[in-house]
Order: structure tokens, then C-alpha cells, then sequence
């Protein structure tokens, strides 16, 4: 029928993104004045990653970055969500910048202009100079105002042709993994990961941890509106702990309110609310961070947009009579999941992440900064790798996060994670989240049948 809508069409100008980020991606470890991270420590350190891999070489992307944005533009993508290397820029984390770094990012931002891709950078994703690290890290107070002057450094050279910064990605990834190591629901029970700088701090230690990384995005929120050019716009990129009602009646939907703000409340609950719950600060007690009222309205600045990085449910719930207000409903043992053994499948994550962030705190815009699946992927005979699982995967998810949209959810655009397959960081090269297969040993890229999925979805936009 003639003028009839597309129910499965996206707003108009969404953007479809792909995503990396630097270190799972560069190589280039040590070349052109880099500094160290603390991943390239940790990696080096036997026993830390499960292949005994690092990320010295990875993609190669730092020499090959031409090639990418050629892949990119060719997948369809018309936004790129890729990290800045922050000892790349500050060696030492603070001091005089790296030109040879600069100079790296100034040519990928111009090569993606030319392809018609547009740059969303994210300026922590993980790699903290070890510089700073050795000095305290994110345990130390001086690490968010360090971080902020960075920030600030890379707005005031990239914004006249960037309009889009990401602050941070996954403070309660990098915090709590680094930190203490996470916690986190299988089929049948749980799994332990850890990552850089692999510390197991005592409960108080790791919530002024918590405290200081979203001191030091706020920070950055400031930095980077004084010193970009006008219009500048950012916000951060953080994974958000979804609870799903597992039954959608107005009770349970409520209660899944609750919960999703208590499940993030030292992390996007902060930043966005500009307060600390009641429920998280007495269940601290004595570990609750020290802050100040002044740390609050820092942390909780306002920002442009929010990016929120969506896998699974963390939780099933029911509406119950508890002080809590809800009831988690354990995974069963034979719940599905993707092929990383945290990966539990529920695609309505899509919906619920965004519809809780509107509801919750009135974000004035949303981006989906990181979806996808790991799966086993392999060459084929023919050389294709057939993906079947991972279009599965991408197209329940676009479909419930096309649900959102259609109820007018301000979702603005949706990076996939991966670009193509990378360092895992503790799982080192095992897990493939790719559109592009990557053989490490020869850095031959060959795009899987889930590149042309995405490519599909990128022209219609809409599910395909």
C-alpha cells in the first residue's frame, strides 16, 4: 500500500555507528613517544590475559587506520565511536602532549570527514598512563583533575571538526573489574573477571575508586565545554545495569524503576541525579566515599547526551512487598546465551536501557554507544564467515530497541560493537565481536555475513 510507514524504520538522521577503542585496537605500543598504560603493564604480566596474548600488535590499527575507515565506509557506518590513547597524547598522563599522538588522531578524524563518517571519541577507555597509576591511579584525587585537563586538551584540538565527545566508558567496568574484580551471572552459577590494574581493594577503598572516576567525568564535562569551540557536546558512555520486569505489568515496571536506579546508583544514578542514594550509602555504612556537596554538582553536570553500553538484563524481577520493593528472579540453567560465557541472551535490554534512562533522568538524548555478541566465528571453505547467531542476535536487539524509538525514546543513534574482531582484554583474542574477521597473523580483514546486515540495516534504516 502505497504511503504506508515502515513500522520497523528508525527516527529520521540516526546514526549507525561502529566501535572500537584504542587499546584493543592500536598496537603501536611503544612507538612515536607513546607512554605506557596500565594495560600494556597488565597484559605483560603471565597469567593475567587467558591466551597470554597483549595487545602490542592487535589490529595494527595506528598503521592501517586508512584501510579501517575504507571497511567502515564500506560496512555502511556513518558515525564512529573510537578511543583517544590517553598516554598516547600525555606520556606521563600530565605534562607537555605527544605531537607524534596528536598527530595520529588529527588523521583518522580527517580520514573519517572524507569517508562521510563522523567522529564520536572517547577519551577514557581504560588505559590509564601508568605514569599515574604508579602515583596512585584513580585512587588518588589528583588522577580526575589529570584526566580533566586532558579532556579539555583534546576539545580545544579536535573540536572544530569533532562535535561529540565521550567522556568516559564503563566507570563501573573499569573501577569495579580493576579494582576488586566482578562478579557476574551464568547459566548455573558465576564468573570471576578481573582486569587492568588487577588491585583487590577493600570495600571503602574501591567506593572512593567509584567516587573519584565520576569525579573525574564530571570534571571533564567542565573542561571540555570551556575549552571546545561552540556547540561542543558530551556525556558519557557508561554500561548501564538494567533490571527487566519480567512480567510488564505497571507494578512490576515500577518496581524495575526501583531497581535500575539503586543497581546504578554509585555510577549513573551520581552523575545523572546529582546524588547518592539513601539505600546506597547506608548499606555502605562506614564505606560509604567521602564527598562533598561540591564533588555532586561537579559529578552530576550537565551533559548533552548519554551513552549507554547494553548487552543483557542484569536482572529478571517481580514487584514484591520487601523494603526493596522487587524480587530478582534467578536465571534458569537453561537460559540462552551468546558465545562469552557472561553473554546471557535478552534482547528487550535494548528497550528497557533506554526506556529507563528517559524515565528515570530525563536524558536529553541517547546513544546506544555499545551492542553486539561474541560468537565462534571462523573462515569458511568459501572464505566467508557465516555469523548466523550474530545477525540473530543484532536483529532482536534492533527490534526491541526500535520499540523504544517508536514510543519516542530520544535514542539518536547505535554503535555495534565490534568493528571488527580485537583484544578482548582478559580473554585476549578468544572472543570474536567483529563485522570483520581478523586474522592476527597476517591482518587480512574479511568482512562476515553480518557485515551485510548492518550495511542493510545502515540504507534502509531500519531492522532488516
Amino acid at each position: 500500500m502505497s504511503g504506508q510507514i515502515d513500522r520497523r524504520e528508525f527516527p529520521e538522521g540516526f546514526r549507525w555507528g561502529v566501535a572500537t577503542s584504542a587499546y584493543q585496537i592500536e598496537g603501536a605500543w611503544d612507538e612515536d613517544g607513546k607512554g605506557r598504560s596500565i594495560w600494556d603493564t597488565y597484559a605483560h604480566t603471565p597469567g593475567k590475559i587467558r591466551d597470554g596474548s597483549t595487545g602490542d600488535v592487535a589490529n595494527d590499527h595506528y598503521h592501517r587506520c586508512k584501510e579501517d575507515v575504507a571497511l567502515m565506509k564500506d560496512l555502511g557506518a556513518n558515525a564512529y565511536r573510537f578511543s583517544i590513547c590517553w598516554p598516547r597524547i600525555f606520556p606521563e598522563g600530565t605534562g607537555s602532549p605527544n605531537p607524534k599522538g596528536l598527530d595520529f588522531y588529527n588523521r583518522l578524524v580527517d580520514e573519517l570527514l572524507a569517508a562521510g563518517i563522523e567522529p564520536f571519541p572517547t577519551l577514557y577507555h581504560w588505559d590509564l598512563p601508568q605514569a599515574l597509576q604508579d602515583r596512585g591511579g584513580w585512587q588518588n584525587r589528583d588522577t580526575p583533575v589529570a584526566f580533566a585537563h586532558y579532556a579539555g586538551y583534546m576539545a580545544e584540538q579536535l573540536s572544530d571538526r569533532v562535535r561529540h565527545f565521550f567522556t568516559t566508558n564503563e566507570i563501573q567496568s573499569f573501577a569495579d573489574g580493576g579494582h576488586r574484580g566482578v562478579d557476574t551471572h551464568v547459566a548455573g552459577g558465576e564468573v570471576h573477571l578481573e582486569a587492568a590494574p588487577g588491585l583487590r581493594l577493600p570495600p571503602g577503598e574501591l567506593n572512593q575508586v567509584r567516587h573519584h572516576a565520576v569525579l573525574g567525568h564530571g570534571l571533564a564535562v567542565q573542561a571540555i565545554h570551556a575549552m571546545g569551540k561552540p556547540g561542543t557536546q558530551c556525556g558519557p558512555a557508561e554500561v548501564i545495569s538494567i533490571a527487566v520486569p519480567l512480567i510488564e505489568s505497571e507494578e512490576n515496571i515500577e518496581a524495575a524503576e526501583i531497581a535500575t536506579r539503586e543497581l546504578n546508583a554509585p555510577f549513573l544514578t551520581v552523575m545523572l541525579g546529582g546524588r547518592y542514594t539513601d539505600a546506597y550509602l547506608e548499606k555502605a555504612g562506614k564505606d560509604a566515599p567521602k564527598f562533598t556537596p561540591e564533588d555532586l554538582a561537579t559529578i552530576s553536570e550537565p551533559v548533552d547526551f548519554v551513552g549507554i553500553n547494553v548487552y543483557k538484563p542484569n536482572i529478571y524481577l517481580l514487584a514484591s512487598d520487601t523494603a526493596s520493593g522487587y524480587r530478582a528472579i534467578p536465571y534458569s540453567a537453561s537460559h540462552p546465551r551468546m558465545f562469552s560465557e557472561w553473554h546471557m541472551l535478552g534482547p528487550e535490554a535494548l528497550y528497557w536501557g533506554p526506556k529507563m534512562v528517559q524515565s528515570l533522568w530525563g536524558a536529553p538524548a541517547i546513544y546506544i554507544t555499545e551492542n553486539g555478541c561474541a560468537a565462534a566465528d571462523s573462515l569458511a571453505a568459501d572464505g566467508n564467515v557465516y555469523d548466523t547467531d550474530r545477525i540473530m542476535f543484532l536483529r532482536n536487539s534492533l527490534t526491541q530497541l526500535q520499540r523504544a524509538t517508536a514510543e519516542g525514546v530520544p535514542v539518536k543513534g547505535y554503535f555495534l560493537w565490534s568493528m571488527m574482531d580485537n583484544f578482548e582484554w582478559m580473554n585476549g583474542y578468544g572472543d570474536r565481536f567483529g563485522l570483520v574477521y581478523v586474522d592476527f597473523q597476517t591482518q587480512q580483514r574479511t568482512p562476515k555475513m553480518s557485515a551485510s546486515f548492518f550495511r542493510e540495516v545502515s540504507r534502509r534504516n531500519a531492522v532488516a
